[in-house]
Parts: C-alpha cells; sequence; structure tokens
C-alpha cells in the first residue's frame, strides 16, 4: 500500500489561512477517492472534506463548507485542503485518508469507508 504524508500544519490566528499537502511520494493513487479528517482533543475524528479519483466531484462537511476546497494533482499523486477564514474551531490534527475502489466520480465521508491513513498535521488557531 502506498505511503501518505501530511504537510503544511501550523499556527495561525482566527482569519488566517493555511494549505494542507497529502503526498503519495509520487505514486498514482489510481481509482481512489481522498478524504480530510480533524480529530481536536478530547474528540472523535470527524469528517472534513473529500474529492473523488476524477478531480471533479466534491463533498464538504457542513461547517467548513464555503471556508475549505480540496482538490488534487492532475497526476493524482496529491491532494490539498485549501483552509481559509479558519476559526479556533478548527483547531485539530487533520488526517489524509484514500478510500480504493472507488468510481470516477464518487466521494466518501465515513471513516469506515477509508483504506489508507496518514499520520496527521496539527493546525492551530489562536483567538
Amino acid at each position: 500500500q502506498v505511503q501518505l504524508v501530511e504537510s503544511g500544519g501550523g499556527l495561525v490566528q482566527a482569519g488566517g489561512s493555511l494549505r494542507l499537502a497529502c503526498d503519495a511520494s509520487g505514486r498514482y493513487l489510481a481509482y481512489f477517492a481522498m478524504g480530510w479528517f480533524r480529530q481536536a482533543p478530547g474528540k472523535e475524528r470527524e469528517f472534513v472534506a473529500s474529492i473523488s479519483w476524477s478531480g471533479t466531484n466534491t463533498i464538504y462537511q457542513d461547517s467548513v463548507k464555503g471556508r475549505f476546497d480540496i482538490s488534487r494533482t492532475s497526476a493524482k499523486t496529491a491532494v490539498y485542503l485549501q483552509m481559509n477564514s479558519l476559526k479556533p474551531e478548527d483547531t485539530a490534527v487533520y488526517y489524509c485518508a484514500a478510500a480504493r475502489r472507488t468510481s470516477w466520480g464518487e466521494t466518501r465521508t465515513e471513516l469506515s469507508e477509508y483504506d489508507l491513513w496518514g499520520q496527521g498535521t496539527q493546525v492551530t488557531v489562536t483567538s
């Protein structure tokens, strides 16, 4: 299985922006839907966003809709999460994940649907 590595996390003030990246070491993620999840201290891991293998279909958690944007390279080797208008409630460890055996335009939102996970990157938003 491929290895996913997240980067781009950091400390920002409320209203700021960060761009997270998930690299698959140059490996082509054929027919993999990709997703971002996050886990805040004392809380369970929750869905943030997903993008289909085609790169044309996306879905977002309601709380980040309009603020976050998920995308992937045309080569399908990396996925990104552009986070704008960050709020303290966005503070969490963000995880990149891959779901195998998806169709051209399928996205996935449940933890159980993902097969591969990165180690996470910390995002801290101060007020």
